[in-house]
């Protein structure tokens, strides 16, 4: 294990945590982002978290898409 070891693996999981690019940069001390991009990783947890929210906003379109065809399909209130 060496310090540049733990660097990859805090900036990885502050990455995870949700960091954003420039708090990555800010926290490793780097004036470019090309430099903080090395040292993040990803990993097979992190691939299945961002399908599944791909995967839920695609269920969520298709359920709204449906309420709104459904509810064009009712007749409307007369006002009588």
């Amino acid at each position: 294990m060496h310090f540049h070891d733990l660097r990859h693996t805090g900036n990885t999981w502050a990455a995870e945590s949700g960091a954003t690019l420039r708090e990555l940069m800010e926290r490793m001390g780097h004036a470019s982002s090309r430099a903080a991009l090395i040292y993040l990783h990803t990993n097979d947890d992190r691939h299945r978290a961002v399908a599944k929210g791909m995967s839920e906003l695609v269920e969520n379109s298709l359920r709204e898409a449906a309420a709104e065809e459904s509810s064009d399909d009712l007749p409307e209130a007369s006002g009588t």
